[in-house]
Protein backbone atom coordinates (compact mmCIF):
# COMPACT_ATOMS: atom_id res chain seq x y z
CA UNK A 1 0.00 0.00 0.00
CA UNK A 2 1.31 3.43 -0.89
CA UNK A 3 1.89 6.17 1.69
CA UNK A 4 -1.61 7.43 2.62
CA UNK A 5 -0.54 10.91 3.72
CA UNK A 6 -0.59 13.57 1.01
CA UNK A 7 2.87 14.56 -0.17
CA UNK A 8 2.79 18.14 1.10
CA UNK A 9 2.33 16.92 4.70
CA UNK A 10 4.88 14.10 4.76
CA UNK A 11 7.49 16.25 6.43
CA UNK A 12 5.26 16.68 9.47
CA UNK A 13 5.06 13.94 12.05
CA UNK A 14 3.88 13.99 15.64
CA UNK A 15 4.39 17.47 17.09
CA UNK A 16 7.40 17.97 19.32
CA UNK A 17 5.04 19.03 22.11
CA UNK A 18 3.24 15.68 22.11
CA UNK A 19 6.56 13.82 21.95
CA UNK A 20 8.21 15.68 24.80
CA UNK A 21 5.12 15.76 27.03
CA UNK A 22 4.78 12.00 26.60
CA UNK A 23 8.46 11.67 27.53
CA UNK A 24 7.81 13.71 30.67
CA UNK A 25 4.97 11.38 31.68
CA UNK A 26 6.97 8.25 30.94
CA UNK A 27 10.02 9.36 32.93
CA UNK A 28 8.32 11.39 35.66
CA UNK A 29 10.37 14.42 34.61
CA UNK A 30 9.37 18.03 35.29
CA UNK A 31 7.76 19.35 32.12
CA UNK A 32 9.22 22.76 31.26
CA UNK A 33 8.59 22.00 27.60
CA UNK A 34 4.96 22.54 26.64
CA UNK A 35 3.62 25.96 27.56
CA UNK A 36 0.71 25.32 29.85
CA UNK A 37 0.34 26.77 33.36
CA UNK A 38 -0.03 24.49 36.36
CA UNK A 39 -2.47 26.87 38.06
CA UNK A 40 -5.97 27.83 36.91
CA UNK A 41 -7.32 31.19 35.87
CA UNK A 42 -9.56 33.49 37.95
CA UNK A 43 -12.14 31.66 40.05
CA UNK A 44 -15.06 33.86 38.99
CA UNK A 45 -14.30 33.15 35.32
CA UNK A 46 -14.26 29.41 35.99
CA UNK A 47 -17.55 29.71 37.85
CA UNK A 48 -19.02 31.60 34.88
CA UNK A 49 -18.24 28.58 32.70
CA UNK A 50 -19.86 26.23 35.22
CA UNK A 51 -22.94 28.45 35.38
CA UNK A 52 -23.15 28.46 31.58
CA UNK A 53 -23.06 24.66 31.51
CA UNK A 54 -25.66 24.31 34.27
CA UNK A 55 -27.77 27.01 32.64
CA UNK A 56 -28.22 24.98 29.48
CA UNK A 57 -25.72 26.68 27.17
CA UNK A 58 -24.50 23.35 25.81
CA UNK A 59 -25.79 23.31 22.23
CA UNK A 60 -24.29 24.89 19.14
CA UNK A 61 -23.64 28.59 19.60
CA UNK A 62 -23.79 30.84 16.52
CA UNK A 63 -21.04 29.97 14.06
CA UNK A 64 -19.36 33.41 14.27
CA UNK A 65 -19.42 33.24 18.07
CA UNK A 66 -21.72 34.41 20.83
CA UNK A 67 -22.59 38.10 20.39
CA UNK A 68 -21.56 38.82 23.99
CA UNK A 69 -18.03 37.55 23.34
CA UNK A 70 -17.67 39.36 20.04
CA UNK A 71 -18.81 42.54 21.75
CA UNK A 72 -16.36 42.01 24.62
CA UNK A 73 -13.49 41.46 22.18
CA UNK A 74 -14.41 44.62 20.25
CA UNK A 75 -14.55 46.58 23.50
CA UNK A 76 -11.12 45.25 24.54
CA UNK A 77 -9.58 46.28 21.21
CA UNK A 78 -11.06 49.76 21.47
CA UNK A 79 -10.24 50.34 25.13
CA UNK A 80 -6.68 49.04 25.03
CA UNK A 81 -5.51 49.94 21.54
CA UNK A 82 -7.97 52.43 20.09
CA UNK A 83 -8.92 49.96 17.36
CA UNK A 84 -12.61 50.05 16.45
CA UNK A 85 -14.12 46.80 15.13
CA UNK A 86 -17.76 46.03 14.38
CA UNK A 87 -18.53 42.99 16.55
CA UNK A 88 -21.11 41.77 14.03
CA UNK A 89 -18.83 41.70 10.98
CA UNK A 90 -15.22 42.23 12.08
CA UNK A 91 -14.86 39.84 15.03
CA UNK A 92 -14.99 36.07 14.58
CA UNK A 93 -14.60 33.37 17.24
CA UNK A 94 -12.37 30.36 16.58
CA UNK A 95 -11.24 27.16 18.29
CA UNK A 96 -8.19 28.78 19.80
CA UNK A 97 -5.63 30.94 18.08
CA UNK A 98 -4.18 27.97 16.21
CA UNK A 99 -7.41 27.53 14.27
CA UNK A 100 -7.68 31.27 13.76
CA UNK A 101 -4.25 31.35 12.15
CA UNK A 102 -4.96 28.23 10.11
CA UNK A 103 -8.29 29.51 8.82
CA UNK A 104 -6.70 32.85 7.93
CA UNK A 105 -3.86 31.26 5.98
CA UNK A 106 -6.14 28.73 4.26
CA UNK A 107 -8.53 31.52 3.30
CA UNK A 108 -5.93 33.90 1.90
CA UNK A 109 -3.10 31.77 0.45
CA UNK A 110 -3.07 28.87 -1.96
CA UNK A 111 -0.90 26.85 -4.35
CA UNK A 112 1.82 29.01 -5.86
CA UNK A 113 1.57 31.67 -3.17
CA UNK A 114 4.32 32.47 -0.66
CA UNK A 115 3.95 33.30 3.01
CA UNK A 116 6.70 35.10 4.95
CA UNK A 117 7.19 34.34 8.65
CA UNK A 118 9.87 35.17 11.18
CA UNK A 119 11.93 32.14 12.14
CA UNK A 120 11.99 30.37 14.56
CA UNK A 121 8.26 29.95 13.90
CA UNK A 122 5.66 28.29 16.07
CA UNK A 123 5.34 24.82 14.58
CA UNK A 124 1.76 25.12 13.32
CA UNK A 125 2.71 27.91 10.91
CA UNK A 126 4.75 25.72 8.57
CA UNK A 127 2.15 22.95 8.68
CA UNK A 128 -0.69 25.36 7.93
CA UNK A 129 1.15 26.92 5.00
CA UNK A 130 1.79 23.41 3.66
CA UNK A 131 -1.90 22.53 4.03
CA UNK A 132 -2.71 25.58 1.93
CA UNK A 133 -0.31 24.35 -0.75
CA UNK A 134 1.70 27.55 -0.38
CA UNK A 135 5.41 28.01 0.34
CA UNK A 136 6.86 29.35 3.58
CA UNK A 137 9.69 31.85 3.22
CA UNK A 138 11.41 32.37 6.57
CA UNK A 139 13.19 35.51 7.75
CA UNK A 140 15.64 34.74 10.53
CA UNK A 141 15.47 36.29 13.97
CA UNK A 142 19.04 36.47 15.29
CA UNK A 143 20.40 37.27 18.74
CA UNK A 144 21.24 40.93 19.18
CA UNK A 145 22.39 41.51 22.72
CA UNK A 146 19.74 40.09 25.04
CA UNK A 147 16.97 39.73 22.43
CA UNK A 148 16.28 38.39 18.95
CA UNK A 149 15.52 40.63 15.99
CA UNK A 150 15.52 40.64 12.17
CA UNK A 151 17.49 42.36 9.46
CA UNK A 152 15.13 44.71 7.57
CA UNK A 153 17.03 44.08 4.34
CA UNK A 154 16.45 40.33 4.69
CA UNK A 155 12.74 40.94 5.16
CA UNK A 156 12.58 43.09 2.05
CA UNK A 157 14.58 40.55 0.07
CA UNK A 158 12.18 37.76 1.07
CA UNK A 159 9.31 39.39 -0.84
CA UNK A 160 8.71 38.07 -4.35
CA UNK A 161 5.89 38.55 -6.86
CA UNK A 162 4.28 35.44 -5.33
CA UNK A 163 4.22 36.73 -1.77
CA UNK A 164 0.69 36.94 -0.44
CA UNK A 165 0.88 37.02 3.36
CA UNK A 166 3.21 38.05 6.15
CA UNK A 167 2.82 36.15 9.44
CA UNK A 168 3.84 38.20 12.47
CA UNK A 169 4.04 36.79 16.01
CA UNK A 170 4.63 39.35 18.75
CA UNK A 171 5.24 38.77 21.59
CA UNK A 172 7.17 36.04 19.82
CA UNK A 173 7.14 32.35 20.68
CA UNK A 174 9.76 30.91 21.01
CA UNK A 175 12.22 33.84 20.83
CA UNK A 176 10.53 35.96 23.52
CA UNK A 177 10.91 39.16 21.48
CA UNK A 178 8.33 41.92 21.65
CA UNK A 179 8.71 43.82 18.39
CA UNK A 180 9.33 47.53 18.86
CA UNK A 181 7.31 50.16 17.08
CA UNK A 182 10.33 50.75 14.82
CA UNK A 183 10.51 47.07 13.89
CA UNK A 184 6.78 46.97 13.27
CA UNK A 185 7.08 50.06 11.08
CA UNK A 186 9.51 48.18 8.83
CA UNK A 187 6.99 45.34 8.58
CA UNK A 188 4.17 47.77 7.86
CA UNK A 189 6.20 49.52 5.16
CA UNK A 190 6.86 46.18 3.44
CA UNK A 191 3.17 45.23 3.60
CA UNK A 192 2.03 48.53 2.14
CA UNK A 193 4.70 48.67 -0.53
CA UNK A 194 3.94 45.17 -1.81
CA UNK A 195 0.19 45.09 -1.07
CA UNK A 196 0.54 42.22 1.41
CA UNK A 197 -1.94 41.07 4.03
CA UNK A 198 -0.58 40.60 7.56
CA UNK A 199 -1.81 37.85 9.87
CA UNK A 200 -0.69 38.61 13.41
CA UNK A 201 -0.51 36.14 16.29
CA UNK A 202 -0.90 38.18 19.48
CA UNK A 203 -1.85 35.52 22.04
CA UNK A 204 0.75 36.83 24.52
CA UNK A 205 -0.37 40.44 24.14
CA UNK A 206 -0.75 40.98 27.91
CA UNK A 207 2.29 38.98 28.99
CA UNK A 208 5.18 41.42 28.50
CA UNK A 209 7.97 42.31 30.92
CA UNK A 210 10.52 44.98 31.84
CA UNK A 211 8.28 47.75 30.56
CA UNK A 212 8.03 46.30 27.04
CA UNK A 213 4.69 47.31 25.51
CA UNK A 214 2.84 45.24 22.96
CA UNK A 215 1.92 47.33 19.91
CA UNK A 216 -0.60 45.71 17.53
CA UNK A 217 0.51 45.96 13.92
CA UNK A 218 -3.03 47.05 13.01
CA UNK A 219 -2.53 50.32 14.92
CA UNK A 220 0.14 51.53 12.48
CA UNK A 221 -0.84 53.81 9.62
CA UNK A 222 -2.48 51.97 6.74
CA UNK A 223 -2.42 48.58 8.49
CA UNK A 224 -5.88 48.18 9.99
CA UNK A 225 -7.33 47.61 6.52
CA UNK A 226 -4.79 44.87 5.68
CA UNK A 227 -4.32 43.05 9.00
CA UNK A 228 -6.06 40.03 10.51
CA UNK A 229 -5.27 39.89 14.22
CA UNK A 230 -5.52 36.62 16.16
CA UNK A 231 -5.66 36.24 19.93
CA UNK A 232 -7.24 33.95 22.51
CA UNK A 233 -8.28 33.37 26.09
CA UNK A 234 -5.81 30.57 26.80
CA UNK A 235 -2.60 32.43 27.64
CA UNK A 236 -4.23 35.62 28.92
CA UNK A 237 -6.34 33.81 31.54
CA UNK A 238 -4.38 30.57 32.07
CA UNK A 239 -7.01 28.28 30.52
CA UNK A 240 -5.13 26.82 27.56
CA UNK A 241 -7.53 23.86 27.43
CA UNK A 242 -10.51 26.04 26.60
CA UNK A 243 -9.30 26.56 23.01
CA UNK A 244 -11.28 29.75 22.48
CA UNK A 245 -9.80 32.43 20.25
CA UNK A 246 -10.83 35.20 17.90
CA UNK A 247 -9.88 36.92 14.67
CA UNK A 248 -10.42 40.64 14.16
CA UNK A 249 -9.99 42.59 10.95
CA UNK A 250 -11.72 44.16 7.97
CA UNK A 251 -15.11 42.62 7.24
CA UNK A 252 -14.09 41.22 3.84
CA UNK A 253 -11.13 39.38 5.31
CA UNK A 254 -13.15 38.12 8.28
CA UNK A 255 -15.77 36.77 5.84
CA UNK A 256 -12.98 34.92 4.06
CA UNK A 257 -11.88 33.38 7.36
CA UNK A 258 -15.48 32.43 8.13
CA UNK A 259 -15.83 30.68 4.78
CA UNK A 260 -12.98 28.34 5.73
CA UNK A 261 -13.55 28.03 9.47
CA UNK A 262 -17.20 27.01 9.17
CA UNK A 263 -16.09 23.84 7.39
CA UNK A 264 -13.36 23.05 9.91
CA UNK A 265 -15.22 23.13 13.23
CA UNK A 266 -18.26 25.37 12.61
CA UNK A 267 -18.54 26.55 16.22
CA UNK A 268 -16.60 26.87 19.47
CA UNK A 269 -17.80 25.68 22.91
CA UNK A 270 -20.53 28.00 24.17
CA UNK A 271 -19.77 27.85 27.91
CA UNK A 272 -16.15 28.85 27.33
CA UNK A 273 -17.26 31.75 25.15
CA UNK A 274 -19.64 33.03 27.81
CA UNK A 275 -16.97 32.79 30.52
CA UNK A 276 -14.39 34.46 28.27
CA UNK A 277 -16.74 37.38 27.65
CA UNK A 278 -17.11 37.75 31.42
CA UNK A 279 -13.34 37.64 31.93
CA UNK A 280 -12.57 40.27 29.27
CA UNK A 281 -14.96 42.66 30.97
CA UNK A 282 -14.20 41.94 34.63
CA UNK A 283 -10.91 40.11 35.19
CA UNK A 284 -8.22 42.32 33.67
CA UNK A 285 -6.77 43.20 37.11
CA UNK A 286 -6.19 39.46 37.57
CA UNK A 287 -4.28 39.43 34.28
CA UNK A 288 -1.98 42.22 35.51
CA UNK A 289 -1.24 40.16 38.62
CA UNK A 290 -0.49 37.18 36.37
CA UNK A 291 1.90 39.30 34.31
CA UNK A 292 3.81 40.41 37.40
CA UNK A 293 3.94 36.85 38.68
CA UNK A 294 5.29 35.55 35.38
CA UNK A 295 7.93 38.27 35.24
CA UNK A 296 9.20 37.12 38.65
CA UNK A 297 9.09 33.48 37.56
CA UNK A 298 11.02 34.35 34.41
CA UNK A 299 13.74 35.94 36.53
CA UNK A 300 13.76 32.91 38.81
CA UNK A 301 14.22 30.51 35.89
CA UNK A 302 16.82 32.68 34.13
CA UNK A 303 18.88 32.94 37.31
CA UNK A 304 18.72 29.19 37.81
CA UNK A 305 19.58 28.34 34.22
CA UNK A 306 22.57 30.67 34.24
CA UNK A 307 23.76 29.17 37.52
CA UNK A 308 23.50 25.75 35.88
CA UNK A 309 25.77 26.93 33.05
CA UNK A 310 23.36 27.88 30.27
CA UNK A 311 23.54 31.21 28.44
CA UNK A 312 20.05 32.68 28.41
CA UNK A 313 18.18 35.35 26.49
CA UNK A 314 15.86 37.18 28.88
CA UNK A 315 12.48 37.25 27.12
CA UNK A 316 10.47 40.45 26.87
CA UNK A 317 7.24 38.45 26.70
CA UNK A 318 5.58 35.00 26.50
CA UNK A 319 6.10 31.95 28.75
CA UNK A 320 9.53 30.92 27.47
CA UNK A 321 13.29 31.34 27.88
CA UNK A 322 15.72 30.52 25.09
CA UNK A 323 18.88 28.87 26.44
CA UNK A 324 22.15 28.36 24.57
CA UNK A 325 23.51 24.91 25.44
CA UNK A 326 27.06 25.38 24.12
CA UNK A 327 28.57 26.70 27.37
CA UNK A 328 27.75 23.29 28.86
CA UNK A 329 29.57 21.49 26.06
CA UNK A 330 26.49 20.46 24.07
CA UNK A 331 25.80 21.35 20.43
CA UNK A 332 22.65 19.42 19.46
CA UNK A 333 19.48 20.62 21.19
CA UNK A 334 17.40 17.69 19.97
CA UNK A 335 19.87 15.20 21.34
CA UNK A 336 20.05 17.03 24.67
CA UNK A 337 16.27 17.46 24.97
CA UNK A 338 15.71 13.74 24.48
CA UNK A 339 18.40 12.95 27.04
CA UNK A 340 17.44 15.53 29.68
CA UNK A 341 14.55 13.57 31.23
CA UNK A 342 16.88 10.69 32.09
CA UNK A 343 19.96 12.81 32.83
CA UNK A 344 18.32 15.56 34.86
CA UNK A 345 14.62 14.79 35.23
CA UNK A 346 13.55 17.86 33.22
CA UNK A 347 11.87 18.25 29.82
CA UNK A 348 12.64 21.13 27.42
CA UNK A 349 11.83 21.75 23.77
CA UNK A 350 14.64 21.72 21.19
CA UNK A 351 14.35 25.03 19.37
CA UNK A 352 15.65 23.58 16.10
CA UNK A 353 12.19 22.13 15.39
CA UNK A 354 10.99 25.70 14.77
CA UNK A 355 13.37 26.21 11.81
CA UNK A 356 13.27 25.04 8.20
CA UNK A 357 17.01 24.55 8.49
CA UNK A 358 17.44 22.99 11.95
CA UNK A 359 21.11 23.93 12.13
CA UNK A 360 20.05 27.57 12.61
CA UNK A 361 18.66 26.73 16.03
CA UNK A 362 20.53 23.56 16.91
CA UNK A 363 22.28 25.05 19.94
CA UNK A 364 19.11 26.36 21.66
CA UNK A 365 16.51 24.74 23.87
CA UNK A 366 13.32 26.36 25.15
CA UNK A 367 12.21 26.25 28.79
CA UNK A 368 8.76 27.33 30.05
CA UNK A 369 8.40 29.37 33.24
CA UNK A 370 4.58 29.34 33.53
CA UNK A 371 4.87 26.95 36.48
CA UNK A 372 4.72 27.21 40.25
CA UNK A 373 7.86 28.63 41.86
CA UNK A 374 8.51 25.34 43.67
CA UNK A 375 8.46 23.51 40.33
CA UNK A 376 10.90 25.98 38.77
CA UNK A 377 13.22 25.70 41.79
CA UNK A 378 13.22 21.92 41.64
CA UNK A 379 13.83 21.96 37.88
CA UNK A 380 16.87 24.26 38.06
CA UNK A 381 18.28 22.27 40.97
CA UNK A 382 18.08 19.16 38.81
CA UNK A 383 19.59 20.97 35.81
CA UNK A 384 22.55 22.04 37.93
CA UNK A 385 23.72 18.43 37.77
CA UNK A 386 24.59 18.87 34.09
CA UNK A 387 27.54 21.20 34.79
Amino acid sequence: MSEPLVARMRGFGTTIFAEMSALAVRTGAINLGQGFPDEDGPAAMLEAAVEAIRGGGNQYPPGPGLPELREAVAAQKLDRYGLAYDPATEVYVTVGATEGIAASVLALAGPGDEVIAFEPTYDSYAATVALAGATLRPVLLRPDGDRFTFDPDELRAAVTPRTRLLLVNSPHNPAGTVFTREELQVIADVCREHDLVAVTDEVYEYLTYDGARHVPLATLEGMRERTLTVSSVGKTFSVTGWKTGWVTGPAAYVRAVQTVKQFLTYATGGPWQRATAYALRHEMPWVEELRRSLEAKRDRLVTGLEAAGFKTFRPQGTYFVQADIRPLGFTDGMELARALPERAGVVAIPTQVFYQRPENGAHFVRFAFCKRESVIDEAVERLSRLS
